[in-house]
């Protein structure tokens, strides 16, 4: 199938609670937003822009010749800066965006496309995005994991940090059929219009999900397993190392 129209949107911040900069943070060479780019660039986007309401990490971008949108520091979100830019470019409301973690310096180019054609295939679907199954337990039952259940369709029905689905007993078999969800999204412009302009949603704010406030709405969201399965990001400073050995040995 071939993949359609889209921009890359990278929502970057400079400040981080557990990683202080960890957008200017080195791996093997070069700023890790920077490894972000390169990756989005190589996925069938259009255009690959960084959203940012900082001068160092625009400084840092514009230098090696990334394109930048400045954002509005109030934002509280990644989807608000992301509205922002999609504001600024003017872009039609049945346009694609897909929102890339600048925190991913791991991600193949192909779930980003993956994402993008899901979007487009679906005209009665408002946000796309992705899943990969759990095969261990303590993945199941870790709230840091968001877990999503999905109809036969793969149009998702709830996302959740406990462990969905719950199996009636409490026991689980050795066979987890769970799905982990993974941070990437494609909305359609008139999606992410919308969604800026209603407030929290209950379940979100318990949760502390996003995509619950889209859900409430009555948004539909569809998910499939990824393509390829998408490394972790970094959080911390441990998860820095391990990126930045897989990176230097290659």
């Amino acid at each position: 199938m071939t993949t359609p129209a889209f921009i890359v949107v990278i929502p970057a911040r400079y400040q981080s609670s557990r990683l202080p900069g960890k957008m200017l943070l080195d791996i093997a060479g070069k700023p890790m937003i920077l490894h972000v780019v390169e990756r989005a660039r190589q996925s069938r986007a259009s255009a690959v822009y960084v959203a940012t309401d900082d001068d160092r990490i625009r400084s840092v971008c514009e230098a090696a010749g990334a394109r930048v949108c400045m954002t509005d520091p109030a934002h509280q979100s990644g989807t608000d800066r992301i509205a922002e830019v999609a504001a600024q470019l003017g872009l039609g409301t049945d346009a694609c965006v897909v929102n890339v973690q600048g925190d991913e310096p791991l991600i193949p180019p192909a779930v980003i496309n993956q994402v993008a054609t899901n979007l487009a295939a679906r005209p009665d679907v408002g946000i796309c995005t992705l899943y990969a199954d759990i095969d261990e337990e303590s993945e199941f039952h870790n709230p840091n994991a968001v877990k999503l259940v999905t109809d036969h369709a793969g149009n998702v029905l709830y996302f959740s940090r406990a462990p969905i689905p719950w199996p009636r007993d409490g026991h689980i078999d050795g066979t987890l059929w769970g799905k982990r969800h993974l941070g990437i999204y494609g909305y359609r412009v008139n999606v992410l219009q919308q969604f800026v302009s209603w407030p929290p949603s209950p379940l979100e704010q318990t949760e502390k999900l996003e995509q619950l406030r889209a859900m409430t709405q009555g948004v539909r969201l569809h998910a499939e397993r990824c393509c390829e399965a998408i490394p972790a990001g970094v959080d911390t400073a441990e998860d820095l190392e391990v990126v930045r050995q897989l990176l230097s040995k290659r």
